[in-house]
């Protein structure tokens, strides 16, 4: 790469638009709130103790089981248009939240499979190749981000750190890291399902979210890392950059 195409990359440019989409990433996620009529915090309170219980150890299986599908699939079912994704995971969480949480914990390996595979389609969009162990391990990683319930001010940025040294962790390592926090995340998911009466629609309303947010995080966090590439410029500065950009309100046009 010469010195003329460091220069005509427009780093500024790319990293707001890459704040932008972080951004929106969480915001259908307040609309699913103001829909089941909670708080994230409380949400996980509406599910039974030993459902609770389960949730780590079902949320590290659904990884594994998800892993295995998505790779499998690649070479069968070629990678679908973000909005396919969104409308078949949208289907599928209604039919989740219909039967309460015995159907919503059966839907929950499902959805995760066709986001890790929604994931991964973002990946190849971005010009990696999703079966390299490493792009693996990165897709995994996606998931470490809070989730759309989440209030976070929109700045953890930790799954996205170069700092994360991928290089002789395992895949099962990855998600040993990941699955805590993501059972927390899932767990506010199947609590939406399960309130009563809104079970289908709250199970459509979370899976648009999720899939929506993950869609976004993806395409952040494999921008950030392309960007690195193109330019030459420290992954860890990029993401030092966006984490003071989302620190800051966006502002808006000035009224005349």
């Amino acid at each position: 790469m010469t010195g003329t195409d460091l220069v005509a990359i427009d780093i500024d440019g790319e990293l707001t638009e890459l704040a932008r989409r972080h951004r929106a990433a969480g915001g259908v996620g307040l609309q699913v709130l103001n829909f089941v009529g909670g708080q994230a915090e409380n949400l996980l309170e509406r599910l039974p103790d030993g459902a609770k219980n389960r949730l780590e150890e079902a949320t590290e299986r659904a990884l594994q089981v998800a892993l295995r599908a998505a790779a499998q699939s690649r070479g069968v079912v070629p990678d679908q248009k973000s909005w396919l994704n969104t409308a078949m995971t949208t289907a599928m969480g209604a039919v989740g939240g219909a039967g309460g949480l015995p159907t919503a914990l059966a839907e929950l390996p499902v959805t995760t499979t066709v986001l890790l595979r929604t994931i991964q389609g973002i990946a190849a969009e971005h010009g990696y190749d999703p079966s390299d162990p490493e792009i693996q391990k990165e897709c995994l990683l996606v998931f470490g981000s809070a989730g759309p319930l989440e209030a976070d001010d929109g700045v953890d940025m930790a799954f996205l750190s170069a700092r994360i040294t991928l290089t002789g962790t395992t895949v099962r390592a990855i998600m040993a890291r990941i699955a805590p926090r993501l059972a927390t995340v899932l767990g506010q998911k199947l609590a939406a399902q399960t309130v009563p009466v809104l079970g289908a629609a709250a199970g459509a309303a979370t899976n648009y979210a999720y899939t929506s947010y993950y869609q976004e995080m993806a395409r952040v966090h494999f921008g950030l890392r392309r960007l690195s590439e193109r330019t030459g410029t420290p992954r860890a500065e990029l993401v030092n950059d966006l984490r003071q950009r989302l620190k800051k309100r966006p502002s808006r046009p000035a009224r005349r």
